[in-house]
């Protein structure tokens, strides 16, 4: 009797450490993981808009109808909204 309470009781130990170092280690991760989340408003937000490219100021009229027909190709790729495509122009333009 005396060698079966010893392995009853050992038995007992090592499990009752087992379960103290996984729950440890639970904590840990989680506190770990709630620090490197975002905030709930955060995680669903969309993503910031990027602002459309900008062309380098037109010195003369051939660049300016290089920036042009690129801001076209743009536009009818679905890159840029109309609105960001008359902007562009405007900007090009100088107008």
């Amino acid at each position: 009797m005396p060698g079966l309470l010893r392995g009853v009781a050992r038995t007992a130990v090592v499990a009752g450490t087992a379960t103290a170092v996984s729950n440890r280690v639970s904590r840990r991760q989680a506190g770990r993981w709630a620090r490197q989340e975002p905030a709930p408003a955060e995680r669903y937000a969309p993503p910031p808009a990027e602002p459309p490219p900008s062309a380098p100021p037109a010195t003369d009229m051939s660049s300016r109808i290089e920036q042009l027909k690129e801001l076209g190709q743009l536009k009818e790729q679905g890159i840029l909204t109309e609105e960001e495509f008359a902007a562009q122009k405007s900007r090009i333009l100088g107008s």
